[in-house]
């Protein structure tokens, strides 16, 4: 089956297609959610929500070939894992500049995926979820800023502190 061909029968709520776009990207989306919520169980919960909210709106999805798919998925995914931390009261200190924080990103860059995403699931519930806002998901920090109703020093203050911290955690693991 194609996705082209499975948006269709999903736009006609045809099980078997919800099936297919399912089996193909579930594995992928809860891997997204395990950035966002530590638990298992809550990933999943937050992928299986993510997913019916996709089922339940695919009608205003418009195929734009290979990817396409994924890309809208994500986002959905991604909102319903920040709504639940939201709801169960994201810890992030409000402050309003980090220009004075300096980071070294060539540490992080000779470690391996594997050993950073380790680390960053240490990180304070604010670092990690700026983290990988504006890291893995590519957000800037005015976005980061209205998906969190916070102000934009304030992600910038927490990228910059998971930063710092990674490095901290990084330079005690090589001693």
């Amino acid at each position: 089956m194609t996705e082209q061909k499975a948006i269709e029968g999903c736009k006609k709520q045809d099980r078997i297609c919800q099936k297919y776009l399912f089996d193909t990207y579930s594995d992928g989306m809860l891997m997204v959610c395990m950035r966002y919520v530590k638990s298992l169980p809550d990933a999943e919960e937050m992928m299986l929500n993510g997913f019916y909210n996709f089922f339940k709106t695919i009608d205003r999805f418009i195929y734009s070939g290979q990817g396409s798919i994924g890309g809208w998925l994500k986002k959905i995914v991604v909102n319903e894992c920040l709504m639940h931390l939201r709801k169960k009261g994201l810890k992030i200190v409000n402050e309003t500049d980090a220009s004075n924080t300096a980071t070294d990103d060539g540490v992080i860059s000779r470690m391996n995926a594997n050993e950073i995403y380790k680390l960053v699931m240490t990180l304070p519930e604010g670092y990690r979820t700026v983290f990988n806002l504006f890291v893995i998901e590519g957000y800037t920090h005015r976005e980061i800023a209205v998906l969190l109703g916070v102000n934009e020093g304030t992600s910038k203050s927490q990228l910059s502190k998971a930063r710092m911290q990674l490095q901290k955690m990084i330079k005690e693991r090589a001693l």
